[in-house]
């Protein structure tokens, strides 16, 4: 039995392998989901969903997705787009929240150290990395806009749904091995809870096991 209000959710970037778990677990729960991509025909198919092309270099594309969205979920890799494009593009539609996949790279480790400024971070990841801390710290200087950014865990990985899993705030979070991991399917969930009751606006959070 649904205990909030269905939805209306825009998920840009629904294609991809956090986005498109996004939309299943919206779907999932009875939100109507319009799930945005350069190549709709890889987004999910099923109840609530629609797709829709879109590209958000071209904002006049995503624009009418956005229409009457209760919620925008960016699931968009951070180097293909600049922070205030897509940000401005999210405002102008007047939408209520705006969530944002986020990344690793920021966390802390232990005080003031990020997880990108150790030497085991892969040197592949450092460009999107850095570009994802560019986009947190343009959202902390927005005003107007309720937004929120889920960092997921080091390793985001894997199609397990087990529903359990932690919450943080700006430490990246370790089980007691020292395995920082977290799957799409339950970054998903985290991401779902988030919408349907707000527990961090305009600031970041992070989930792993």
């Amino acid at each position: 039995m649904r205990t909030t209000p269905a939805l209306k959710v825009t998920v840009l970037g629904a294609s991809g392998r956090a986005g498109s778990q996004i939309v299943k677990e919206l779907a999932r729960r009875g939100h109507q989901v319009t799930g945005v991509a350069r190549n709709p025909e890889k987004i999910p198919v099923g109840e609530n969903i629609t797709a829709v092309a879109g590209d958000v270099q071209h904002p006049d594309t995503v624009r009418p997705a956005l229409a009457g969205a209760d919620a925008v979920v960016s699931a968009i890799m951070f180097t293909d787009t600049k922070p205030d494009q897509l940000i401005d593009l999210v405002k102008s539609a007047h939408v209520s929240r705006y969530l944002v996949v986020g990344g690793a790279g920021s966390l802390e480790v232990a005080p003031s150290v990020k997880l990108i400024d150790t030497p085991a971070f892969p040197e592949a990841y450092k460009t999107e990395a850095r570009a994802g801390s560019l986009f947190l710290e343009h959202l902390k200087a927005e005003n107007d806009l309720d937004w929120t950014f889920l960092s997921p865990s080091a390793l985001f990985d894997g199609n397990q749904r087990t529903g359990t899993f932690r919450l943080g705030s700006h430490q990246l979070l370790s089980d007691a091995d020292g395995n920082s991991a977290i799957s799409f399917p339950d970054y998903a969930i985290a991401m779902v809870d988030e919408i349907e009751t707000p527990s961090h606006s305009r600031t970041r959070f992070t989930v792993g096991y």
